[in-house]
């Protein structure tokens, strides 16, 4: 069963989506992103955070204690792999990031890391036994005492024979709600694929105010489900893919218009996978800008 959560959980859910109905939540507000600085940045960070190779699809656990990243670098099982770095606490830098291993990675680019709670952790792999020539979706979970379990692929309806990409888990008045992008159309376009009884997801459906003639990619929503940020090739871009994000005020309203981020966030290269930390003040992302230490590094905005 991929779900986490147990029935306990889903009566919980349901007792928030009563208490939802009830009683709105107002957004939060937020002000403008600071500049970009290299995540190696932060005081007390390793300089190991970012290399001459391939460094990106950054994401913090809902802690923020553990950054998960994809990186080619020397020393993983082949191709992309998966990383991951810790700290402390959130007012200093990530340490030295350590290859995940199997069962998580392979000897295919595996990548797309998304933490959730209770040690889960969505990402996308390449490897044998998916849908087609392309990446697919799985989840597996860290067990303490064991370490991470065998993980599920999931299945045929939610990816494709085309590529699936960044994988973001949130609850939607109490109801698991899966967003990703895929190119199954020939296009890459972000879906939304809902958690059904059993915990696979059901059949994914694009969301059209979101998608356009051109590549959007690589989605990542806040904890209260009220904001994405994804990268599109659009028209009136900076350059490369750029970031851009939307809101809502509820989770049952349609997004806003997506918006570019701008020269204050985007450059001139490809800057892409964006995610938000669970406060929602921090934004991680890889670019390919110049200063940077390799073909992709790993950058940092708060507000």
């Amino acid at each position: 069963m991929l779900s986490y959560r147990s029935n306990l959980g889903t009566l919980i859910g349901l007792v928030a989506l009563i208490a939802l109905v009830a009683t709105p939540v107002a957004a939060k507000q937020f002000g403008e992103w600071s500049t970009p600085r290299s995540l190696e940045l932060l005081p007390g960070s390793s300089t190991a955070v970012n290399t001459e190779s391939l460094d990106g699809c950054p994401i913090q656990s809902p802690d923020g204690l553990r950054l998960f990243m994809a990186s080619n670098r020397a020393g993983g099982l082949g191709g992309i792999d998966i990383w991951v770095a810790q700290r402390p606490s959130t007012a200093v830098g990530f340490g030295t990031p350590v290859n995940l291993g199997a069962p998580i990675n392979s000897a295919a680019d595996d990548f797309c890391p998304t933490p959730v709670r209770g040690k889960g952790l969505f990402f996308v792999s390449s490897r044998s036994g998916g849908c087609g020539a392309g990446a697919d979706i799985y989840f597996a979970r860290l067990n303490p005492a064991h370490g991470w379990g065998t993980p599920a692929h999931l299945g045929c309806e939610v990816n494709s024979a085309a590529g699936e990409a960044s994988p973001s888990y949130v609850e939607e008045a109490g109801q698991g709600v899966l967003y990703f992008s895929s190119n199954r159309t020939g296009e890459s376009n972000i879906y939304r694929s809902v958690e059904v009884v059993d915990g696979s997801f059901a059949a994914p459906a694009a969301v059209a105010e979101l998608n356009t003639a051109s590549e959007d990619a690589r989605p990542n929503v806040r904890k209260d489900g009220l904001e994405i940020v994804f990268d599109s090739t659009r028209p009136g871009g900076s350059g490369g893919p750029d970031i851009y994000a939307a809101t809502r005020g509820s989770v049952y309203d349609p997004w806003s218009a997506p918006v570019n981020l701008g020269t204050a966030i985007n450059s001139a290269a490809p800057d892409t996978r964006a995610s938000l930390s669970w406060d929602g003040q921090t934004l991680l992302f890889g670019s390919g800008r110049a200063g940077g230490e390799g073909s992709t590094d790993i950058y940092v905005s708060t507000r």
